[in-house]
């Protein structure tokens, strides 16, 4: 709102530091040395004000001078948008030398319609140390991931509204020239603390070693211990800012996180809640900044300590039927966990994919993948459905879900309680009384 100016900020100059949770690569987390759930987005943002003359030459004092990072400048390379000459020459005018500057087609920052702009992103240089083949600078020139060069902070020159159907070059302007930055804060604690991945860094290390004190096992990269550290980030900063585990939505994704650090805790020979105890590590390491999490700390240690308990609990259930099916499959002369099985166990059980995979396959059976995404497209038809039938009762409903009394659910500390009616609802209206089928309210 503010990029495409429907709306001005109180100060058209913001820094920040931002929470973020993003996890459409969940998978990645803990095989490589930078994917995180949780991480932090430093930026610095500019509506109107400065732009190319001003930014570049404050990003290179703040790169190389002694008083900030005090990056050597044969350590940092900077690609930029061909077509954008007036960066490429802004930063020869800053003394970065040109072998240093790698133009790249794919320096367009846009997601979808809206604001976009080209972008420069920075990068530090690992050394030959992380480029065992030798490969240099064709590793930026050709896009290929790489543990030499790490990206550290990317500059967009958002002055531009992208627009279906139209070229790049066919796209207005926005109303203002703006700058919006981003640097992860986990790559920069790698880098000035010469780290061989951001796990190693002060941010996570206090969380590893105390796995290694619980398991007596040595950390040495192992990827259990990643995805641990990282998601118990996540999960303790998503109930501290009001999420809570749930069957859909983010509360699902949630519940995803949370399941998938507990089978990694069972890779290391934890078989009961332990995330729970870990919370207190997370404060400990991110209340300096982020105080609200002391206050949030008891609520959230007994959340977690719930689903944990509920989560094994489900993978007890699934392992017996699962060894049900595989003994009956036996019998009947299969090899095969069927599609239906697999999804009953998933849907039913709560029992994920990968778990039914590993354990078939401990036992020399395998799994109907394609049989399993045909039920679970059927499920996701059923809930389509489903939500449709909702929408079209949302005109019927108006009082209901405008209905705004105060409730507060009291259940994670609480087994029973009296409470008041406060509203009573018949076909979506508000009613004084009923007595027959209605939705109530209480307080």
């Amino acid at each position: 709102k503010y990029f495409d100016g429907r709306e001005k900020p109180t100060n058209p100059r913001m820094c920040n530091a931002q929470k973020s949770i993003r996890t459409n690569d969940i998978d990645n987390v803990g095989r490589t040395s930078r994917h995180h759930t949780f991480f932090e987005m430093l930026g610095n943002f500019s509506i109107g004000d400065y732009f190319r003359d001003e930014v570049i030459p404050w990003a290179t004092e703040l790169l190389f001078d002694e008083k900030w990072f005090g990056f050597p400048k044969d350590k940092i390379y900077i690609t930029y948008y061909p077509e954008d000459v007036d960066t490429f020459n802004k930063w020869i005018e800053n003394g970065v030398d040109k072998t240093h500057l790698i133009p790249l087609s794919g320096n367009f920052w846009e997601i979808g319609e809206g604001p976009c702009g080209p972008d420069t992103e920075i990068f530090f240089d690992r050394g030959e140390k992380y480029d065992p083949e030798n490969l240099g600078i064709k590793m930026l020139q050709e896009d290929m991931d790489n543990e030499r060069y790490i990206e550290i902070w990317n500059i967009v020159f958002s002055q531009f509204n992208s627009v279906t159907n139209l070229k790049r070059d066919e796209y207005p302007e926005l109303p203002s020239k703006n700058i919006d930055t981003g640097s992860g804060l986990e790559r920069l604690a790698c880098i000035f603390q010469e780290t061989e991945t951001n796990y190693e860094s002060d941010l996570f290390m206090p969380m590893i070693k105390y796995l290694e004190e619980k398991t007596g096992i040595e950390y040495a990269g192992q990827m259990a211990f990643k995805v641990i550290v990282d998601h118990i980030r996540s999960i303790t900063f998503a109930l501290s800012d009001g999420a809570t585990f749930g069957n859909s939505g983010r509360g699902y994704v949630l519940r995803r996180i949370l399941r998938r650090a507990v089978r990694y805790g069972k890779k290391l020979n934890i078989n009961e809640p332990f995330l729970y105890k870990m919370v207190n590590i997370v404060v400990q390491n991110m209340g300096g900044f982020y105080s609200y999490l002391g206050e949030k700390q008891s609520i959230v240690e007994k959340i977690i300590k719930t689903e944990e308990e509920t989560f094994l609990r489900t993978l007890e259930n699934g392992e017996k039927k699962l060894n049900e099916i595989i003994l009956a499959s036996k019998k009947a002369g299969s090899s095969v966990v069927s599609g239906a099985d697999t999804f009953l166990l998933y849907d039913t059980f709560g029992f994920p994919l990968e778990l039914t995979e590993e354990i078939a396959s401990e036992a020399g059976f395998g799994v109907d993948i394609e049989g399993f995404k045909d039920e679970l497209n059927k499920q996701k038809q059923r809930a389509r459905a489903a939500r449709n039938d909702i929408q079209s009762m949302n005109s019927q409903n108006e009082d209901y879900l405008n209905y705004k009394e105060e409730s507060s659910f009291v259940g994670y500390d609480k087994l029973s309680c009296e409470a008041k009616v406060i509203g009573i609802f018949k076909d979506g209206k508000k009613v004084e009384s009923c007595d027959k089928d209605a939705v109530v309210v209480v307080d």
